[in-house]
């Protein structure tokens, strides 16, 4: 088994799910716990969305119990109290997702650091997820918004609506321990950020993408981009998405690096690379590359050099040509090339 989660959501009018909150996922869940639990809820095997009753936690929490598994029994237990949908999520397999609940487990597992971008099938995710009012009384369908937003008005109440998304902030999910994030609802769900990640105002994190930390982010981190190790994002950077252009190309920024602000790449940067600010990268640009003493070596397409180390990406402020720093010699360099061809 994957992964194993007991949840409490949302659904609308038409009992379809909104959203589902899992307050303690498992990745590799023990045998035994998968087993008590499928026999407590009757659960078939293979991936799947049992929801069940708040009478049935009881029955549940004493399998969990009995199997050993004391916290997963403690939550089940809890949720008999609950006064919303409750549902267990059994992930056999990765495969692509066929509802929400499943969506929803693979985005905390992200954000819970038990996965890391790319390291789980989200294919055809935005088709299971509807479109809704995230508001100050919860989730809310977007077309269920205007009668919600009557009633609450004829109650006394005003519903605030903080946004209109797929995908909810991350910290009203999970907040990973030893992080900062300046603003919230630019984190969203499925995020990925190590420890001494910082999120300053300016920074966005898509899911299935993140920070391995420690690192500033002041820019944008695409759906899909992966930033190493001590790197920092310059304010209002850019990485290019597979959801913005960037194609199949998964765009990873190394360790050590830096791009600055205003900056952007459509190319994966190696370690201890530098970006200068205002300087925009895509795979075609037209790049002079340039030795250890600062000659001209060759000129070739950004994407010829992706991935490389020790690079300092600069402006010709005389000429305008994109530059390529390098602390190889030219020789180096030609076989670099050649080898790449």
């Amino acid at each position: 088994m994957l992964s194993f989660a007991l949840g409490i959501g949302t659904q609308n009018t038409q009992g379809d799910w909104l959203e589902i909150y899992y307050p303690a996922p498992l990745f590799n869940p023990d045998a035994s716990l998968v087993a008590a639990a499928q026999q407590a809820l009757d659960a078939p095997q293979g991936n799947a969305a049992i929801s069940f009753l708040p009478e049935d936690c009881t029955r549940l929490a004493k399998a969990l119990e009995a199997a050993g598994h004391t916290a997963q029994a403690e939550l089940a237990e809890a949720l008999s109290a609950s006064q919303r949908p409750l549902v267990a999520m059994f992930l056999d397999t990765d495969q692509p997702p066929q509802t929400a609940p499943e969506v929803y487990l693979k985005l905390h597992l992200l954000s819970h650091r038990l996965v890391k971008p790319h390291g789980l099938d989200l294919t055809g995710m935005f088709g299971l997820l509807r479109n809704i009012a995230w508001t100050n009384e919860g989730a809310i369908d977007i077309e269920e918004l205007p009668a919600r937003r009557l009633k609450a008005r004829m109650a006394g109440r005003a519903l605030s609506v903080d946004c209109v998304d797929k995908f909810p902030k991350m910290t009203d999910y999970v907040v990973p321990t030893g992080i900062r994030i300046g603003d919230t609802a630019r984190v969203r769900l499925g995020a990925y950020l190590g420890e001494g990640t910082t999120v300053m105002h300016e920074g966005f994190v898509n899911f299935n993408a993140g920070a391995e930390g420690p690192g500033m982010i002041e820019g944008r981190i695409s759906a899909g981009v992966m930033v190493g190790k001590g790197s920092d994002l310059g304010g209002g950077c850019s990485t290019m998405g597979t959801l913005s252009g960037g194609g199949n190309i998964v765009i990873k920024v190394g360790e050590g690096c830096l791009i600055g602000a205003n900056a952007g790449i459509g190319i994966p940067l190696g370690d201890r690379c530098t970006v200068e600010a205002g300087l925009y990268i895509t795979a075609g640009s037209k790049v002079t590359l340039l030795d250890d003493q600062g000659q001209e070596v060759n000129t070739v397409a950004a994407r010829e050099l992706a991935g490389q180390d020790d690079q300092l990406w600069r402006r010709n402020s005389q000429n305008g040509r994109i530059e390529c720093l390098t602390n190889k010699s030219a020789i180096a360099l030609n076989e670099a090339l050649h080898a790449h061809n």
